[in-house]
């Protein structure tokens, strides 16, 4: 299968997956740049709630608690869950790697549907599984919740469903990193069941990509096995602070999904309106077909009007761009950018 990492890399030493590419290269591009570039590559949350954050002096004096006792129960009060449920990591990524690691023997398979997230396959690539499109013998089964790069939503009931189907000792996980954003109601975090683990993050929700915070839910012997190979204090001292400021503004972020629908369906009208079919989403961001390869597009918006896209050629699709959803003054020079760099 041709998935966002496929590509196989050769050193002295044998073979690895190469780096999965992603957006929100906006310091490099600043490095490289003096001009004051607008980041549509990256899809933080537009209208992040207020969340009141000072972190005392003592906070990083000393190591953090690496059983997260007292951030595994503020979890655990928000979502209902034992804290013996919950692992954390430095941001969803360490999560998805860890359960990787103690959930897929080498050799064995995950199910992996392409255009998804890349990080999927380079985890199953590391822990010396094989990655496949056909669940059928799978030890994982991956679902990203609404999926990137497409924002397509997967309804909690077909996701039980799939839960239902799964063989024996097959497991099911689900990525819910951007449902927060988009409709919580297809959640599966409440969920326990020994088959399922459910991964979430707060980088994008609260606008805080630069923190690395994610944390996910699962059977209490899953999570310890997970915690087992989780690196010690992976959460710095800093990050915990603001992510037990955050879970007590949670509920805010309601306002931020009712905002960022209004601007979804403004952004995609506008994108019609330039003859473009962008797909349908229920998340923060856009992917849209081009009528031109994506790189000169990108290429050309970065160079003559400061914005940077996602190209979205390291998902196999090499003539769309994925959008986040902005701001209106923002989506608005975004617009205007494509109809200038559009053929």
């Amino acid at each position: 299968m041709e998935c966002q990492i496929c590509v196989i890399s050769v050193n002295m030493s044998g073979t690895y997956p190469r780096r999965v590419e992603h957006g929100g290269r906006l310091r490099w591009h600043r490095r490289h740049s003096e001009r004051d570039i607008l980041d549509f590559s990256a899809s933080i949350n537009p209208f992040p709630p207020d969340v009141p954050f000072s972190s005392p002096g003592e906070v990083i004096a000393s190591y953090p608690d690496d059983g997260y006792e007292s951030l595994k129960e503020a979890i655990g009060r928000v979502f209902h869950r034992d804290p013996t449920e919950i692992t954390v990591g430095n941001g969803s990524v360490e999560v998805i790697r860890a359960f990787c690691a103690a959930a897929i023997r080498p050799g064995e398979s995950g199910a992996v549907t392409p255009p998804t997230f890349g990080e999927y396959e380079m985890a199953v690539r590391l822990c010396g599984g094989r990655v496949t499109d056909d669940a059928t013998g799978a030890a994982v089964r991956f679902l990203c919740n609404p999926n990137n790069p497409d924002g397509a939503l997967t309804r909690r009931e077909d996701v039980l469903a799939a839960l239902d189907t799964l063989e024996d000792c097959q497991r099911l996980f689900v990525d819910e990193a951007f449902i927060e954003l988009a409709d919580p109601t297809a959640s599966v975090s409440d969920v326990r069941d020994p088959a399922l683990f459910v991964s979430r993050s707060i980088t994008k929700s609260f606008a805080v990509p630069g923190l690395r915070f994610g944390f996910g839910f699962g059977d209490p012997d899953l999570v310890a096995g997970i915690e087992a190979r989780r690196l010690p204090w992976t959460v710095n001292a800093y990050a915990e602070s603001f992510a037990l400021a955050a879970l007590e503004r949670y509920a805010d972020l309601g306002e931020s999904r009712r905002r960022i629908a209004i601007e979804r369906a403004w952004l995609a009208g506008r994108l019609r309106d330039l003859g473009l079919s962008p797909l349908p989403s229920s998340a923060n961001y856009l992917l849209v077909p081009l009528p031109c390869p994506a790189p000169a597009l990108t290429e050309r918006l970065l160079l003559s009007h400061d914005i940077l896209v996602r190209d979205c050629t390291s998902f196999g699709l090499p003539d769309m761009i994925r959008v986040a959803v902005r701001r209106r003054d923002e989506n608005t020079r975004l617009v205007e950018a494509l109809a200038a760099c559009l053929p």
